[in-house]
């Protein structure tokens, strides 16, 4: 990677207009200065695109019809030209600093592919949440994970990540090569059953080497029932990213067919948890259970059922 590398920092938005403005400005006003911002548009219907349209050419926007959060990581990407990008959510704030640690970051190994770090959590107004701000007892911040050097290529090859890193960060602190991206993206695109960055994150693990930061260098905003812990529906939240996720790394990436059998093992427990699979999602489960083997079928089952007793996760 060049001394000095192009950061490209792609912004998704789908009606996100009270907090789009502070989003971009955080991507313009970065200290390092070889960065372009590319802002996607999913088809809000906010005023979102006359607030990207002030922004004139500081920007590279992106105007389209909605396709969902998979479509706008495509999008995105396939604009930019950058040596590194970075994702980040518009409801979302990057510090001024992030660009400048994430270049820094992938120029301390040569055969980095992905850098997540670390997120501070603030409301709607972005001031800091107290780390004990829970839902049921869960704590708010998951963070904490030191910084170091991942491999587990192997390790998804053979099926179990649990316990092998840290809390998986969301969009806005994910971080890749554009080499790695080019092996993932574009990523399967639904407008009602789509994928997430939980995708991005388990096929780059599974690609390449990377790098935890124990930095915060962005604020995740927690409003409304954008965060897990504080969605009433997160058991079917999880069931539904567990299930699609799991069935398309088994599409896009064979290798990774036990890993994408355990998810949605784990997703299926988790929806007979909560009732039964959506109406939406049992073409998608069955499709899976009729591509795999009658032993791996007996283990998908298996890990349903432990998971229905145990509510264990991914």
């Amino acid at each position: 990677m060049e001394d000095k590398p192009l950061v490209s920092i792609a912004i998704n938005n789908y009606n996100y207009a009270r907090f789009l403005g502070e989003a971009i400005d955080s991507a313009l006003n970065q200290t390092y200065p070889h960065t372009e911002v590319i802002v996607v548009d999913d088809g809000s219907t906010d005023n979102s695109r006359e607030i990207i349209a002030s922004y004139g050419d500081k920007i590279i926007p992106l105007l389209k019809e909605n396709g969902g959060q998979a479509s706008a990581f495509n999008a995105g990407f396939a604009a930019s030209k950058g040596d590194i990008i970075c994702f980040l959510d518009a409801d979302d704030m990057f510090l001024p600093e992030k660009a400048a640690e994430i270049v820094d970051a992938f120029g301390s190994s040569p055969d980095l592919g992905w850098c997540f770090h670390a997120l501070k959590w603030v409301d709607d107004n972005g001031k800091p949440l107290n780390p004990k701000n829970s839902h049921e007892g869960e704590s708010i911040s998951k963070n904490g994970f030191p910084k170091r050097e991942y491999d587990l290529r192997a390790d998804i090859k053979k099926g179990k990540l649990k316990n092998k890193l840290a809390h998986l960060p969301s969009t806005t602190a994910l971080c890749f090569s554009r080499s790695l991206l080019q092996q993932i993206l574009p990523m399967p695109e639904a407008k009602r059953i789509g994928l997430n960055d939980g995708y991005l994150e388990f096929t780059a693990i599974g690609l390449s080497k990377g790098l935890m930061l124990d930095k915060e260098l962005a604020l995740y905003r927690v409003h409304g029932s954008n965060a897990y812990s504080m969605r009433n529906d997160r058991q079917k939240v999880q069931a539904r990213i567990g299930t699609i996720t799991g069935y398309w790394l088994r599409v896009k990436f064979p290798d990774f067919s036990k890993f994408a059998n355990n998810l949605v093992g784990t997703g299926l427990g988790m929806y007979w948890r909560a009732g039964g699979v959506e109406e939406e999602y049992r073409e998608l489960v069955k499709n899976h259970l009729a591509s795999v083997t009658l032993p791996e079928k007996v283990e998908i089952y298996a890990r349903a059922a432990f998971n229905y007793l145990k509510n264990t996760t991914f």
